[in-house]
């Protein structure tokens, strides 16, 4: 069966009182024809829809971003991390990590993000270090790397806080854990993906680096971080987190979300990870998770209390994994939104790779 292809000479063939139809312009036709009955046989339909997404989006973006810790705690991180920039911070961790990655043949740049991620905020992170990438000279495949290597630390200190006083109350020896869940996967994320899939690396000195440190004066500075922390949390973490949960109020709405919820739940069982704040951590908020954890630790199976406290120390929810992290590394690096959230999914779900091992092997030889 062959299809009308509609070119230059066609349409101009065709009279003015005539024009071949385009796909969209039929979906919008149906889309049209599903709102003109839903107002016929169900006109509370759409004003039901509205509220779904309203109920969704409103919570998280007034009581957590904009008058709660979160949103406080992203401009303050983007100070701190802008402050430690200044002082020399970033050119001190490429001297570090110089000598692992040239192992590896990676450029040290590579390891930058996850570090000031474990310091302060997973968005001040990608939005201080993209432009470090960039100039270093890091390729795209690079930069890859840096986000999936980024997403297996928290985003939060609290979260690391909270998560370890869990891991105590489950009578688990914390310096193990914390070890081979938070330090260890630095180095062998970059191994193994360098390997099999972001191949498009490169070795480089410590005398071809430019360095870091700028060169302002230090009120500038940290005004202009101050004035840089608010643009990133209005103009781009915002409408990120609202487009994400306004997707999750419409499948609520029609009565999807629900069953997704409860499957997330067995899988996280499955994992050996607490399923209840295991899909915390995955839908809302790895530090509400940690704190409820710590509340329960004591009367879990250790197991349990590891593989949630490994996935807790990540770069979810998933509206930073899907939102945030793509609309961050876009405006402040070379890759693209859909390149920056690969990167970060496969991360993610290495991570959950990593709580399942942690958990499952390496629980009964340290509790």
């Amino acid at each position: 069966m062959k299809t009308s292809v509609t070119t230059p000479e066609a349409k101009a063939a065709l009279p003015a009182s005539k024009r071949a139809w385009k796909r969209i312009e039929v979906v919008g036709i149906v889309l049209l024809c599903i709102c003109l009955l839903m107002l016929l046989f169900s006109p509370t339909s759409l004003s039901g829809l509205f509220n779904a997404i309203l109920d969704s989006v409103r919570p998280v973006v007034v009581d957590v971003f904009l008058t709660g810790v979160v949103g406080t705690a992203i401009i303050v991180s983007v100070i701190i991390g802008r402050l430690l920039e200044r002082l020399g911070f970033t050119d001190a961790l490429v001297r570090i990590f110089v000598p692992a990655m040239k192992l590896l043949g990676v450029n040290p740049a590579v390891i930058i993000p996850s570090v000031y991620n474990i310091f302060g905020d997973i968005n001040a992170a990608g939005k201080i270090s993209g432009p470090i990438l960039k100039k270093a000279g890091a390729t795209k495949d690079e930069q890859k790397l840096a986000v999936a290597t980024m997403v297996q630390s928290q985003q939060s200190f609290s979260t690391f806080m909270l998560g370890l006083m869990a891991l105590t109350f489950a009578g688990v020896n914390v310096f193990a854990v914390v070890l081979l869940a938070v330090f260890l996967p630095l180095v062998i994320v970059p191994l193994i993906l360098s390997k099999v899939l972001y191949r498009d690396v490169k070795r480089v000195e410590i005398g071809h680096l430019p360095t870091f440190t700028p060169e302002r004066d230090f009120m500038p500075t940290l005004f202009s971080a101050a004035r840089e922390g608010v643009e990133l949390l209005l103009l781009i973490l915002i409408p990120a987190v609202a487009l994400v949960f306004a997707v999750i109020g419409v499948l609520d709405y029609v009565g999807i979300w629900a069953p997704i919820e409860a499957g997330l739940g067995k899988v996280m069982l499955l994992f050996n990870i607490h399923p209840e704040t295991g899909v915390l951590s995955v839908l809302v908020s790895p530090t509400l998770a940690m704190g409820q954890l710590q509340s329960i630790a004591a009367d879990l199976d250790p197991s349990l209390v590891v593989g949630s406290f490994v996935l807790a120390s990540s770069g979810l929810p998933l509206s930073a994994v899907f939102g945030q992290v793509p609309v961050v590394w876009a405006e402040s690096s070379d890759l693209s939104e859909r390149e920056a959230m690969g990167a970060a999914v496969l991360g993610i779900s290495m991570r959950l790779a990593t709580a399942f091992v942690i958990a499952f092997f390496v629980t009964p030889l340290v509790v």
